[in-house]
């Protein structure tokens, strides 16, 4: 083998490039350009301003952090619903004033007090939501009146009230508390704003009305549409925003006790720049609460920068005013762009090679027309039956594109019903003991149809996450196909965690090994991932005596054994390789060996590029989807194998006419039947010589188990 060649399987071994995409495609990524222009910008100031990093000067921004966040907070709020407040800024400083005021004139307590500004405040935000929710006016023309409006209130009571209030003087453990002191070093207003951060990420990420409000924000004729209360929803983020901002001004007020015309003034712009650089979608739907945070923590350092660099006094508003610009220039672009970006580099092949297949020229693996012969079932009356199973009482079932199990009648199969519907994408199915159906759903997990009632019930959906996985493994996409050992447990395959149900081919472009063995046990009910890096699983099936299990590699061609007794307990094994096509599902034969489907044979076009992942890597970049090479899916093939691994026989459709596609085949009584994720049938062959006795379901559980009536594994 040759340095290059070495070298090649070193790069693309330890060098994981597909990390990249699935950083990308993250929510998360979105806090990457906020959360490194706040670094540079606490970096650069913490550099050029001497005790930047003191104590004193850390509290000092802290108590002020807490109460621009809190505006910031508000300004996200009305944002992500798809509005701007500009309100906030005389909202702040009404607040201010009527906490002054409800202290040194009216002599309430601290807590009356709060509670009348939070609700004042909450009033201007209720008139807001009201003429922009109800009435649909415009937000930024309705709250740029509602600024004219209050900052008009506010100065006309300052001319009331100001000197009296400047003469008075209100003193309290708890007031000066708010101003002054916090909990050991972290400033009162800081812990504010820590708990309403905590509760208003929480309402936004893990509850139904923060969901709803991003939805709006998305789409709001898609949210109406969808039967969701848009107009109340509206109107309540601004109310929430007008409740945020009071208390803001409370904690302003208690700060610095004073009042002047000049409070609050161009807070909005602060506010608005905060958050669009934090990363919040200036056209809603998009944000959290840690980007407004991150962008207020920058806004407050730029502005406080500046001021203490001695800079004119035009430089603080010109550099809000540019960050501002920056900020929706890379909001606009990356909304523009990042998805492209993403659908550029997401497909990441890896190195591959393929040995060479098996003759299928001569030997048991000779092409012939042995499905020549398949009887056909429901013709145009069912789609996608990717795995067909039969019960002991000869029904014959099958999943469906329309997320239905179909129920097939004996004898001949012409008159069927919907047994259940599942939804998603039903593929691999299991009888347990009691005669309930478990189905592989992709997209969904692993489900149970209840024999009795045939209600559906969710087994698991989620399994052990990967402890270094950039991407949440822990939801299943692609569960595909399962079988129960003796013991009760359920070993199913996920072919894919990279790719949902309806881009599974391009999991065979990158060929990297994204799948995984998972068992679920019911005794416990816990799920756990038994083996990962697979290429494509698929196909399982525990042997006749119990003690392993066997499951195919589509893409790799291979068919493994894992031990579930024994010796090799625990060990993974290659059974069967150099397969001239692409396995599939596998089950029990009558005689103790085992079928499986043949989905798709091999092509040298396709050998030769998972050779050459550079070719693979620009083809997903520069070709349309639909041009990229593909497995071949379009010729049917059965295939009889033993324990030992030695093939014994082969069906093929040579013309790929009458089955052209086969996913899935069981024996039942002498029959052989056959399923095809893509045909729109089922089939059926008779088999010359087997036992017209023998069933799939008396093999696992039949008081006779075994291959030959007793021959098999003892009962339980």
């Amino acid at each position: 083998m040759s340095l290059a060649t070495n070298l090649k399987k070193m790069r693309y071994r330890y060098f994981p490039d597909h990390v990249v995409g699935e950083m990308l495609s993250k929510n998360w990524i979105d806090n990457a350009i906020p959360f490194a222009i706040m670094v540079v910008v606490v970096l650069v100031f913490g550099a050029l301003l001497p005790n930047f990093y003191s104590a004193s000067n850390l509290g000092i921004l802290g108590r002020q952090y807490g109460e621009l966040g809190l505006v910031v907070l508000a300004m996200t709020t009305v944002i992500l619903v798809g509005g701007i407040d500009l309100s906030v800024g005389s909202n702040f400083a009404l607040g201010n004033f009527l906490m002054l005021y409800c202290l040194n004139l009216a002599h309430l307590p601290v807590g009356v007090s709060a509670l009348i500004v939070v609700a004042v405040c909450g009033g201007v935000g209720l008139i807001n939501g009201l003429l922009v929710g109800y009435l649909r006016l415009r937000a930024f023309l309705t709250t740029l009146v509602t600024l004219i409006i209050v900052r008009a209130v506010v100065d006309l009571l300052l001319l009331e009230y100001a000197q009296d209030m400047s003469m008075s003087f209100y003193s309290s453990t708890l007031w000066d508390l708010m101003g002054l002191g916090g909990l050991g070093q972290i400033p009162f207003s800081f812990l504010v704003l820590a708990v309403i951060a905590v509760i208003g990420h929480i309402v936004l990420s893990r509850s139904g009305p923060g969901w709803r409000l991003l939805a709006i924000g998305g789409s709001r004729r898609s949210a109406y549409n969808m039967g969701l209360p848009v107009r109340r929803i509206v109107c309540s983020a601004y109310v929430v925003s007008g409740m945020l901002v009071g208390l803001a001004g409370i904690l302003y007020a208690a700060r610095l006790s004073g009042a002047g015309s000049d409070t609050g003034m161009g807070l909005e712009i602060s506010a608005l720049t905060a958050a669009i650089l934090g990363g919040n979608s200036l056209g809603g739907g998009r944000g959290s609460v840690a980007k407004a945070l991150m962008g207020a923590l920058t806004v407050l350092v730029l502005t406080n920068g500046v001021l203490r660099l001695g800079l004119n006094s035009g430089s603080g508003p010109m550099v809000l005013g540019l960050a501002l610009l920056f900020a929706v220039f890379i909001d606009v672009r990356w909304l523009k762009n990042r998805h492209k970006l993403l659908n550029k580099v997401y497909v990441s092949p890896t190195l591959m090679e393929m040995p060479e297949p098996r003759t299928t020229a001569e030997g048991p693996l000779t092409v012939n027309d042995r499905l020549s012969d398949v009887e056909v079932i429901a013709l145009g009356e069912v789609e996608s039956p990717e795995d067909v199973i039969l019960d002991e009482d000869d029904y014959l079932y099958s999943g469906s594109r329309h997320g239905d199990i179909i129920r097939y009648a004996p004898p001949d199969y012409k008159t069927h019903e919907v047994y259940a519907h599942i939804g998603g994408s039903p593929l691999g199915m299991s009888f347990d003991k009691d005669g309930n159906l478990l189905v592989c759903v992709g997209g969904m997990g692993l489900y149970m149809v209840r024999k009795e009632d045939r209600s559906v019930h969710l087994v698991t959906d989620e399994t052990n996450r990967s402890l270094f996985s950039v991407v949440d493994d822990s939801r299943l996409r692609l569960a595909d196909d399962l079988d129960i050992a003796p013991d009760g447990k359920i070993y199913f395959s996920e072919a894919t965690i990279r790719y949902e149900m309806h881009d599974w081919p391009v999991d065979a472009l990158e060929s990297r090994g994204n799948g995984r063995i998972i068992c679920y046990d019911p005794k416990t009910r816990r799920t756990r991932t038994l083996i990962r890096n697979l290429v494509f699983p698929n196909g399982v099936c525990t042997s006749h005596d119990g003690k392993s299990v066997l499951f195919a590699e589509s893409w790799g061609c291979r068919i493994n054994r894992y031990w579930l007794e024994g010796p090799k307990k625990g060990q993974l094994e290659v059974l069967l390789d150099r397969l001239p096509g692409y396995p599939d599902n596998i089950n029990r034969a009558s005689d103790g060996t085992y079928w499986v489907a043949i989905m798709g044979m091999r092509s040298p076009a396709l050998d030769l590029a998972l050779r050459m992942p550079a070719f693979r890597r620009r083809m997903a970049r520069r070709t349309a989807a639909d041009q990229w090479l593909y497995p071949n899916l379009n010729i049917g093939c059965v295939v009889r194998f033993d324990d030992n691994g030695e093939i014994l026989e082969s069906l093929w459709d040579r013309k790929a006419a009458n089955h052209p596609m086969i996913t899935s085949m069981r024996e039942h009584k002498g029959w052989l039947y056959l399923g095809g994720i893509t045909n729109n049938r089922i089939g059926r062959i008779r088999l010359e010589g087997r036992d017209e006795n023998w069933s799939g379901w008396s093999s696992y559980w039949g008081p006779n188990r075994g291959p030959n009536k007793g021959k098999g594994r003892p009962a339980a």
